[in-house]
């Protein structure tokens, strides 16, 4: 069962994720997604009376939301130019098409009705396990699999070979399905 006055804390990881995956073809050289997670974490905490919903599953949507502001108000500082409400709308698509992605990487869709609370608690244990591996390890997981590049594409960006990234990629499945299974 969902209760809404859990820390805030619990949720960074996957909001983390999700900032990365949207500042990775951006302005990821120049903006840490830290710092942008961390202002949604703030304002999380300060509107948190504002959350009308009563499943975890919408407290994450309303965190994305949040996340979404945030990262559009960055881009918007950066460029200097007029703030573009599509801009923010494709944000917003974006980060529940990463969430989505993340989803798929767990449950392929395998994943019953009944189970949806279980669903939200294993994203966020995903997103902390990803926080945990090695950078190269999860860029070469969030590339392939959450940006669905291909993996000569990764390895074009990451400037590995095909088969560094095929390794990379290997081990870092094999670490995440240990660490989520283990716990």
């Amino acid at each position: 069962m969902f209760d809404p006055s859990r820390e805030l804390e619990h949720y960074r990881s996957y909001l983390a994720v999700l900032a990365r995956m949207q500042l990775a073809h951006r302005l990821r050289s120049r903006m840490d997604a830290s710092d942008i997670v961390q202002q949604t974490m703030l304002q999380a905490h300060t509107a948190r009376e504002s959350f009308a919903g009563a499943s975890e599953s919408e407290f994450l949507a309303w965190l994305r939301q949040i996340l979404a502001r945030n990262l559009s108000h960055a881009l918007r500082d950066h460029q200097r130019d007029k703030r573009d409400l599509r801009r923010e709308r494709s944000l917003q698509l974006e980060l529940g098409q990463s969430s989505a992605r993340m989803q798929d990487l767990l449950f392929d869709g395998q994943l019953a009705p009944e189970q949806c609370a279980q669903r939200a608690e294993l994203l966020l244990r995903l997103a902390e396990t990803l926080q945990c591996m090695g950078e190269d390890q999860r860029q070469a997981i969030e590339l392939h699999y959450l940006h669905e590049l291909p993996v000569s594409e990764v390895a074009a960006r990451m400037e590995r070979t095909v088969a560094a990234i095929g390794g990379l990629l290997h081990r870092g499945l094999r670490h995440l399905r240990g660490r989520m299974c283990d716990e």
